[in-house]
C-alpha cells in the first residue's frame, strides 16, 4: 500500500494510514481554515490491480458529493439574477408542467420535493445519458408521486437533470459550463472539478471497489449504483448533474470560497450563503425512509460535520462528502473509492478523518 503523503497534522497522517491497513483501498483528504490550505494529504492506491498509487491529482468519482456542486451552481446563476428558487420551474421550462407539475419550483427541486424522484422508463443505460434533450423530455413527462412540498424523497437522479435543465434554458448554459467558467475556472480547478469528464482525463480515475461482492442490496439493472456503473468511462463522460467527479483538494476549495475569500475569490456573498444553506425541512425522506435537514440543494448537518446543522454540503453513496462550515471558517472534503455497503460499516472514514482535522486545528467539536 502507498504511504499517507502531502501536508496534514501528524495524527491525521497516522490516522490515514490506520484506515488503509484496515480495509480502506485510496483517500484523499483536504481541509481549508479561513481561506488556507490546511491540510491535503492523501494514501492508499487509485487502482489496486495495477498497484497504481493515489496522488493528489487523482480523481475520485464522489457519485451525490456532485450535487453539491450543482447545488452552488445554481445559486452563482441566482446571484447573477438569472433565476429566482421560488419560482416555477416552469417558467424557465415549460414543459416541465406536464402531468400536474406545474405548481413546482426551483425551491422544491432544490429540496427534494419536486414529486418525482423515480428514474424515466427508458432511461436505463449509460450511452442514453449522453442524449441530454432526450433525458430531460422524459423528465418532463414523469408524473408526481406527491404534490409539490407535500412530502420529500431523495431525488437521486433527477434532481440534477431538474436544476441541470433549469440552469440551461434560464442561462443558456450547461451545468458544466457554470462549473468550469463560475467555479472551477475562478479557483483554479478546472481540471479537478467535474460533472462529466472529459475522455482525455479517465486516466486519472481511481477504480471503485465494493468491501465485497455481495455488500450492495439488489438494484433494478437500470443505472445500479455501483462499480460497474461508477467506474464505466461512458457513464463518467456523461454529463449527470446529480453526481460528480473531483478531488478532494477541488471539493474543500470550492467549499471554502463559497463562504468566504480564496485566494481573492469568492463565489458567493454572505446574504446568498445564508439563504442558501438555511434549513428547509427536516421531514423523514419518503425515499430514504430517514429524517434529513436540507437547504436548498445541500444537506445539513450530514457526515463528517459532528452534526452541526449550520454546515451544509453534501455526501455520496461511495462514502465521498465535501462541506462547509461558516461558523468555523472550515471547508472540509474526502474522497476515497471503497464505497459503502449495505449494511453499516464498521467505521465512517469522513468522521473519523473530519474529527481529527477539526482537532488538530483546535476547532470544537
Amino acid at each position: 500500500m502507498s504511504p499517507p503523503a502531502g501536508t496534514a497534522p501528524a495524527r491525521v497522517m497516522e490516522l490515514l494510514a490506520d484506515l488503509v491497513d484496515g480495509g480502506e483501498v485510496g483517500l484523499q483528504v483536504a481541509a481549508y481554515l479561513h481561506g488556507e490550505l490546511v491540510v491535503d494529504a492523501w494514501a492508499g492506491l487509485a487502482d489496486r490491480r495495477h498497484e497504481r498509487p493515489v496522488t493528489a491529482d487523482t480523481l475520485f468519482h464522489g457519485w451525490s458529493a456532485g450535487k453539491g456542486v450543482t447545488a452552488t451552481a445554481v445559486h452563482v446563476v441566482a446571484e447573477a439574477g438569472w433565476v429566482d428558487y421560488d419560482a416555477p420551474v416552469a417558467a424557465y421550462w415549460p414543459e416541465f408542467a406536464e402531468r400536474g407539475k406545474g405548481a413546482v419550483t426551483l425551491r422544491h427541486a432544490l429540496t427534494h420535493a419536486a414529486g418525482v424522484p423515480d428514474l424515466p422508463d427508458g432511461v436505463n443505460t449509460p450511452a442514453q445519458l449522453h442524449r441530454w434533450d432526450d433525458v430531460c423530455a422524459a423528465v418532463a413527462d414523469l408524473a408526481p408521486r406527491w404534490v409539490a412540498g407535500a412530502g420529500t424523497g431523495y431525488h437521486a437522479f433527477t434532481f440534477g437533470w431538474i436544476v441541470g435543465e433549469v440552469i440551461r434554458r434560464a442561462t443558456g448554459r450547461t451545468v458544466d459550463d457554470v462549473v468550469r467558467e463560475d467555479i472551477a475556472g475562478p479557483l483554479g480547478v478546472t481540471g479537478s472539478l467535474y460533472c462529466a469528464v472529459p475522455p482525455d482525463q479517465l486516466h486519472r480515475m481511481a477504480v471503485l471497489e465494493l468491501p465485497a461482492p455481495d455488500a450492495l442490496p439488489p438494484q433494478p439493472p437500470a443505472l445500479a449504483v455501483g462499480p460497474d456503473l461508477g467506474n464505466d468511462p461512458v457513464f463518467l463522460t456523461a454529463s449527470v448533474p446529480a453526481v460528480g467527479t473531483m478531488t478532494a483538494r477541488a471539493l474543500a476549495r470550492m467549499y471554502a470560497a463559497v463562504i468566504g475569500p480564496v485566494d481573492g475569490v469568492r463565489l458567493l456573498p454572505p446574504e446568498r450563503v445564508r439563504a442558501a444553506s438555511a434549513v428547509q425541512t427536516s421531514a423523514v425522506d419518503q425515499v430514504l425512509l430517514t429524517p434529513l435537514h436540507k437547504s436548498l440543494g445541500y444537506l445539513n448537518g450530514h457526515a463528517g460535520t459532528g452534526g452541526r446543522t449550520t454546515a451544509f454540503g453534501m455526501n455520496g453513496a461511495g462514502g465521498g462528502v465535501g462541506f462547509a462550515d461558516p461558523g468555523r471558517g472550515f471547508a472540509f472534503a474526502l474522497m476515497r473509492n471503497r464505497m459503502n455497503g449495505f449494511a453499516p460499516a464498521p467505521r465512517d472514514p469522513a468522521e473519523e478523518v473530519a474529527a481529527a482535522v477539526r482537532s488538530a486545528l483546535a476547532l470544537s467539536s
